[in-house]
């Protein structure tokens, strides 16, 4: 029977102790999963280190450690299409990428408890679970700091209105006076004219870069004064 000769106690017992390592830690980490409501909880997480480590095990048991070494490529891969399940896009919003990398880390613990490190396996669970609870607070004293417009990379455009009759000479002003101020201009964009044809939206990207939101205002007021413009004014938008 095939059974009779594959079955070897010692063999049963190590894959026996990694597999129930696997579940423990697993257990571990869904449990502050859970705890917070996450959509991959307890049940998530203890069968995702568990797979791992089963199909690492078993590799390793069938073709010795290179074995088990590819099927750990294999998991790394895998593990990223479960955890793409996970995150969802709402808008400019990215949601669940927190949860797909638990579940990648849980994954890594299986690996490790499969292959018979043990020790490495609970470390890893010590550290994903500190990353998930302790590192919270910081999380949150970042969100709360103010936000600072010349500490972030960002997309900014200005955008004056403008007399029809009065664009030619607008847009080599505008560039001029931005790039007097050191903030180089990636494009300049006419827009349709309003409803009474009179004035015309001009709109100058600037070139991706960090800026001064005092050095740009100023610029504006200086550009308000020239002949044609009847309003300035400028806009960020942040890279996600």
């Amino acid at each position: 029977m095939r059974i009779a000769d594959t079955f070897n106690l010692v063999d049963f017992a190590n894959t026996t102790v990694c597999l129930l390592a696997a579940l423990a830690l697993g257990t571990l980490i869904g449990a502050e999963r859970q705890y917070r409501q996450r959509s991959a909880g307890l049940r998530t997480n203890v069968l995702v280190a568990l797979g791992a480590a089963a199909f690492v095990d078993l590799a390793v048991r069938m073709a010795g450690v290179d074995g088990g070494v590819r099927v750990l490529a294999y998991v790394v891969s895998g593990i990223g299409f479960l955890g793409a399940g996970a995150i969802m896009k709402e808008g400019f919003n990215v949601r669940g990428l927190n949860t797909a990398a638990t579940l990648w880390c849980s994954a890594a613990v299986g690996g490790c408890a499969g292959s018979g490190y043990l020790a490495e396996a609970a470390l890893l669970t010590v550290l994903i679970i500190s990353g998930n609870t302790l590192l919270r607070p910081l999380v949150n004293a970042i969100n709360r700091i103010p936000f600072d417009e010349r500490a972030t990379e960002a997309n900014y455009e200005v955008r004056l209105t403008v007399a029809a009759d009065s664009v030619a000479q607008v847009r080599e002003s505008l560039v001029d006076h931005l790039e007097r101020a050191h903030y180089p201009v990636a494009s300049v964009e006419t827009e349709d004219p309003s409803e009474n044809d009179q004035t015309v939206e001009v709109v100058a990207s600037l070139v991706s870069t960090s800026i001064n939101p005092e050095e740009l205002d100023a610029v504006l007021n200086h550009l308000e004064k020239v002949h044609g413009i009847s309003h300035a004014t400028w806009e960020m938008h942040v890279k996600n």
